[in-house]
């Protein structure tokens, strides 16, 4: 174990539908995360989040004096009920359990968008012409995130008067927009299988096999793929394959230019989760960025926005820790 900072440091957690990582935080440090305390489980291998709680601090074998958590569902007085896992997280039932000084409840894509201040150029895939913009704390600024992965996560971040703001959100579970006849078509399907047809649906791991399934049916072809990662390992050799990740990422880059619209993140728009970077060459391929731009009267002003993909491992733990910084009253964003 590396030597931390010896003011206690605090724990920060980012909890998904398949994974639940942690990482301690020295929020006096420029760069809060501390080397070598980053660790990732698998959800289902605890009965609730408290017992993944329990194992990270006996491996670390230091005692956090607060915590920030990042879950995926919607966050109601006090408590998260994850969309994606049959855990139920209270902030109370956590500080109370540890002896935290406190517990900070946040949604995770809110997490996500706060991890903007403390990307670097390295962190970031650029998609299409324009260069993600530099986060400026002395701006006005605003960014949305969309990000792909055992469900669709959106967030956004307002910079105003030197303060950040992140909106949290359930936009994955917005109508699904079809934009061809052909998208109509799966749409009119999906309905007959699930009633409400959302961007979830088709825009994450089980949302890709949905698209497959669909696609091969109305192409008159055999299901021969049953997961995610069997798809986009056959895009390059397998037709159907192919063609999913294809309307994947169109859909995609849809979803993404009507959040630029939606929110006004004229800054950028961030592109994390766990199926981004694994589609990253059939997002640069190009039919992400078109339909991104494709917003009839509004195209000029979307081909204007930034879109890139967020390659930092870690980005959920990085935003927790910023706003473990923030309730510090030490987050300084240096401008260079």
């Amino acid at each position: 174990m590396n030597v931390v900072s010896r003011a206690r440091p605090v724990l920060v957690a980012d909890v998904g539908g398949t994974h639940v990582r942690f990482a301690l935080v020295d929020v006096a440090a420029r760069t809060p995360l501390i080397a070598g305390t980053t660790r990732r489980y698998r959800a289902a291998e605890f009965a609730s989040f408290a017992d993944a709680v329990r194992t990270y601090i006996d491996e670390s074998a230091e005692r956090p004096v607060s915590a920030v958590i990042a879950a995926a569902g919607l966050r109601v007085n006090g408590e998260v009920r994850l969309t994606n896992l049959p855990w139920v997280i209270s902030r109370h039932a956590i500080e109370t359990a540890f002896g935290f000084e406190r517990a900070t409840l946040i949604n995770d894509f809110a997490a996500m968008a706060l991890s903007v201040p403390l990307l670097e150029a390295h962190d970031l895939c650029a998609i299409g012409a324009p260069a993600p913009a530099r986060f400026d704390i002395a701006a006005s600024q605003t960014f949305a995130v969309v990000g792909p992965g055992t469900g669709l996560g959106v967030g956004a971040l307002m910079v105003r008067e030197r303060r950040l703001f992140a909106l949290e959100t359930e936009g994955g579970h917005a109508s699904l927009a079809p934009g061809n006849a052909e998208e109509i078509e799966i749409l009119r399907r999906l309905a007959a299988r699930f009633g409400h047809v959302s961007n979830e649906r088709v825009l994450c791991g089980s949302g890709l096999v949905n698209l497959y399934e669909t696609l091969c049916e109305m192409d008159g072809v055999a299901v021969r793929c049953t997961t995610p990662e069997e798809i986009t390992a056959g895009a390059n050799a397998d037709a159907a394959c192919r063609r999913a990740v294809e309307r994947f990422s169109e859909l995609l880059g849809a979803v993404a230019g009507d959040l630029a619209l939606t929110f006004g993140a004229w800054d950028g728009v961030y592109l994390t989760g766990g199926l981004a970077p694994l589609l990253l060459a059939w997002i640069e391929a190009g039919g992400f960025r078109r339909r991104f731009e494709e917003k009839g009267r509004l195209s000029t002003a979307a081909a204007r926005v930034p879109s890139a993909v967020v390659v930092h491992a870690d980005a959920g733990l990085l935003g927790a820790a910023v706003q473990a910084m923030i309730e510090a009253g030490r987050f300084d964003v240096r401008i260079e």
